[in-house]
Formats: structure tokens, sequence, C-alpha cells
């Protein structure tokens, strides 16, 4: 059954009418993965999110599936070893959502790392990872290093180590992986919250309490499994089952602001040291004509919705990018948007926030409750497939049921059916000629092609025959056809939904996404028949999520009142 905006209740009512092997709590990445693994193994399984699929954590990240080059320096080698293999995995699965990224690591006298340090440690992270020969790192010259990127502080410079890292979109590779598990059999809902949980006479977990955001209507699903993935909620669902105990959660918020490429015309993305000594590294990435830049690493202890960039967050990434990239002067004014995430880590006790391990770990209390926290989002398949050891294991004890290991490996995403990267491109250049033959121009078809993989031809084809309702709308019916295959395909049910998560506009064209706001969310209100009550706060949630994207200098008046 597809993602689709329109059959939620039918979903709801399924999940409600049978009982499932497994029901997942989250829809970030953490639980589409384990929903696609168990699919893929055989099991009847249903997940339901609290809010969108991928709204916290999952689409608040550096955008980078990587092997975790830092966490060499904190010699966590597992680590290393483990996800610079998986991003192959992902890269081979899902190449229309994840590519490689050429990364320079420049080398300063006196800096963190030198020549020599820098060789090795790369070296062994190429080992760990299992890099492809032909995306092994070099070393740069400084005069090689320059030349790829001039805006680099020059004072100091010794040259630099250059190797590959894999750029993602975060939320679209959530997306991707709860589509194909949809399609596979999976049920899954947004906007529906687990209230309680439900427990038999022997205090035994067997089900959960379920009320639909938008209808108010509840359900009691009933599994014979419950996986509690809700990253930041884990411990808040741990604290309903009475088991929160022991190790517990440290949210720690990560924070990334936008420029455009045209006020920083960096040719290369950077991961350096922060030049005020605190020990910090700084992601710099081009991206469609922009540059991100972050990310910072503070502990974070209010409730988890919706973390803001604060104005300090904001400054100190500047004053980083200052620091390494002095001929720039960026200001607050150059900000254009920005984001922010909380990382659910595992409590270490005497760590900076900076230093606390990303490995992953599963929690069983006596309730039968099964949660997992920490991670990372590289390690997302690797994660779900320990957790479905766990929940097939129990099932087989419990039943004899014998079901298959994990076949993960070798399943490509939604959207990534090309018979294996290797015909990645050709498959994009053949879809172009397709799309320019609709009228599109070439960037705009190659744009389409690589966002949406396999499934460009519903894309297409919508281009073909909505081109009356676009004039209506007077939007583009381009455009159009993706806000269509969102309501169709990927459950958006809120304006903030669509150009968030699945357009990614609201972080990379915030300009745009302010003038496309009025027609797409008119079109999503005919649609989805919104009551006047509805469309207004729905209008008000957007805009919200606008000025949400820009952290402001704000005042103080003598009363107490802010003034921006």
């Amino acid at each position: 059954m597809t993602l689709s905006s329109f059959n939620r209740n039918e979903i709801l009512d399924r999940m409600a009418g049978e009982i499932l092997d497994l029901f997942i709590i989250g829809g970030g990445i953490t639980g589409a993965g384990i929903a696609l693994d168990a699919t893929v193994r055989g099991l009847k399984v249903g997940l339901a999110d609290m809010r969108d699929f991928a709204g916290g954590t999952s689409s608040r990240s550096t955008k980078l599936v990587h092997g975790g080059l830092r966490y060499l320096k904190q010699f966590e080698v597992k680590i290393v070893a483990e996800v610079g293999k998986e991003r192959a995995i992902v890269y081979e699965n899902a190449p229309h959502v994840t590519s490689p990224e050429k990364m320079m690591l420049p080398i300063y006298k006196n800096g963190t790392f030198g020549h020599f340090s820098t060789s090795l440690g790369l070296k062994v992270y190429d080992f760990l990872a299992g890099v492809k020969r032909e995306e092994r790192r070099v070393m740069l010259s400084r005069d090689e290093t320059l030349k790829k990127e001039p805006l680099l502080k020059q004072e100091g410079l010794k040259g630099s180590g250059y190797y590959v890292e894999y750029r993602t979109d975060d939320a679209r590779l959530t997306l991707e992986t709860l589509k194909e598990a949809s399609d596979r059999g999976a049920l899954a809902v947004n906007y529906a919250k687990i209230e309680s949980l439900i427990y038999d006479r022997d205090k035994r977990l067997t089900g959960v309490r379920v009320v639909d955001r938008l209808t108010k209507k509840e359900y009691r699903i009933f599994a014979k499994k419950i996986v509690n993935a809700a990253g930041p909620w884990v411990d808040t669902i741990r604290e309903q089952d009475h088991s929160k105990k022991g190790k517990h959660l440290h949210l720690t918020k990560g924070v990334h602001i936008v420029i455009d490429g045209k006020r920083f015309p960096m040719k290369q993305s950077v991961y350096f040291d922060t030049t005020n000594g605190d020990k910090r590294m700084i992601f710099v990435i081009p991206r469609e004509g922009k540059v991100y830049a972050g990310t910072t690493d503070t502990t974070y202890s209010r409730w988890p919705i919706d973390p803001k960039p604060t104005v300090e967050d904001r400054d100190y990434i500047l004053a980083a990018i200052n620091g390494m990239f002095p001929s720039v002067q960026l200001t607050a004014d150059d900000v254009e948007s920005s984001w922010a995430g909380v990382r659910p880590l595992i409590q270490e006790e005497g760590k900076l926030p900076s230093e606390i391990s990303r490995k992953d770990e599963i929690f069983i209390s006596d309730s039968g409750l099964i949660s997992i926290a920490g991670g990372k989002l590289t390690g997302y398949r690797k994660m779900a497939e320990r957790v479905v050891d766990e929940v097939t294991n129990q099932l087989h004890r419990e039943t004899g049921m014998i079901y298959s290991q994990c076949q993960t490996v070798r399943v490509p995403l939604s959207g990534g059916h090309f018979g294996g990267s290797v015909h990645y491109r050709d498959f994009v250049r053949k879809q172009m000629q397709y799309g320019m033959a609709l009228g599109l121009t070439e960037r705009e078809a190659e744009n389409l092609t690589e966002k949406y993989g396999t499934n460009v031809a519903i894309i297409f084809d919508s281009i073909r025959t909505n081109r009356d309702a676009a004039r209506q709308y007077g939007v583009t019916p381009a455009l159009l056809a993706t806000v269509q295959y969102a309501l169709h395909d990927e459950m958006i049910l809120s304006p903030v939904d669509y150009f968030t998560r699945r357009s990614g506009m609201t972080l990379f064209s915030i300009k745009a996404a302010r003038q496309l706001a009025q027609p797409v969310m008119q079109f999503m209100a005919d649609q989805l028949n919104w009551s006047n009550e509805q469309k207004n706060r729905y209008a008000h949630e957007l805009e919200e999520s606008f000025n949400d994207a820009t952290p402001r200098d704000v005042a103080v008046d003598g009363s107490g009142t802010k003034i921006v």
C-alpha cells in the first residue's frame, strides 16, 4: 500500500484489525530501516510517528552518509569500520539520494592534524571503511590545496588530505526507505501519537493506544513485539513503560546555516578545526548554488520538538567560517536559512557533548519493550539489522518460526531500482531526454531525475497531464507534479511537510519557498478538503517554519518586550 495522504484511515484500520508481528514507534531513519528489514524478512509490520516521517533528527543532520573520521581521533575503531562500509551500501542501494563528495582536510602549522598524522589517519580510515581504490585519500601540497580552494586561510597552511565522503538528503533517504518498506507490505502512518502502552495480566507489553492527530480517532493496535525507535523521545516511551533505568539519553543540539554561493563562492567541501581552540570541527559544503556549514554540539535539555537555531549558534558558525576563510567576512545578514537538530546520544559520565560516542545500544525491558538508542544516520541499516535480529530471535524462541537473516545489503530503496549504481548515470541521461521532450530545461530534467530516481516516471506522467491545473494555480507543471507525488506517494499532510522535508526548499531555496507558499497551500487545501480554520492554521505553521529558519538578533526593551 502506497504512502498516500488519502489512505491513512485505511492503513490505521488495517493495523488495528490484526495482530502484527512487529509494531515500531517512530518514523525516523532508524524506524524506517527497521520496517524495511523486518518486512523483507516476512514480518507483518506497522509503524507510527507522532509527527511527520523524518520530522525530528532524521531531517536535521549534516546530510552526510560519512565514515565518521572524527571518531578515529577518539579511537572508536569499530564505529569507523562499520559506518565506513555502510556508506558504500547506502550509495549502492540509493544513488539518487546519496552521492560521493570530495572532502578536504586542511593541514596547518600547530594545528590538530599534522601531515604525517593526517596521511596515516586517512589511510587507516580508507582501510577500515573498505574504500574503493579510486576514492582513496591523496595528500595535496600547499599549492594544490589552494588551487582547489583559493578562499582558505593561507597563513600557516602546509597542505591537505583529500578524501571521499558521501552527501545525502537525509529526509528523502528516510522517505525512500519507508516507501520501499510500504511497497513491500509495511503499514505506516505519520501524525499518529502513541498515547499509552497496553499490557496483559502478566504485565507483558502487547500493544499501543494510538490517536490520529488529524481525526482524533483512537486505535488499539496489538503486536507480538514492539520496538521503541523514537529517537529523542526514546526515554519518554521508556518512562511510560516504567523501564527507564541505568543508561539514559544525553541530548545534544547541532545547528547548520546556509549562505548563498555568490556571497561565499567556495569550490570545495572542507572539514576543518575551528580557529578558536575549542577542538571542534566544522563542515562547509557547497550544494545547489548554496553553501551550508555546521555543526554545533551543545547539551540540549529542553523538550526536543522543533529545536531552534539561536543567534549564538549562528555567530559561532560564522566565526568558524571567517576564521578559516578570512577574505569572505560573512555577517548575520548573509545567513539565508538554518536548521537545528537534536542527537539522542547515550549518556557517558565525564565526557563533553562532542566526545560522547555515537554507538547504538538496544535496551530490553521486563515488559518486553525493545528500545534502540544512540547511533548515527550512516549506520541506520546495521542498527535495524541488530534490532530485527533480536525481534526474530525472540519470535523463534516463542513460536518456533524460522526467519531469514538480514537481506538489506542488496535491497534497493524506493527510486533506487537502477540494477546497481553503475547504471545510475545512464539512467539519468535517458530520463533527461524524456523530461526535455516535455518542455523542461536540461537542468530541470536532471534535477527531477536525480531527486526521484526510478520514480521520476510518475513525475513526468503528471507533467504531461497537469498543465491546465498548473496554470490555474500559477505554478509550473513540474512543481505541481512534485506536490501531487508528495500527496499520493509520500503522505504529506501540511505545507511544512512539503517545503521542509519533501523538497528541502525551506533549507536551500527559502526565497522561492516563500513565493510558492500560497499556491501550493491552496492546491493542498483543495485536494485535502481543508476547512478555513485548517488552512489558516497551516498557513501560520508554514510562516513560523520560515521565520524559525533564520535566527534573528533580538533586543529587549525596558519592559522585557522583545524587539526584532
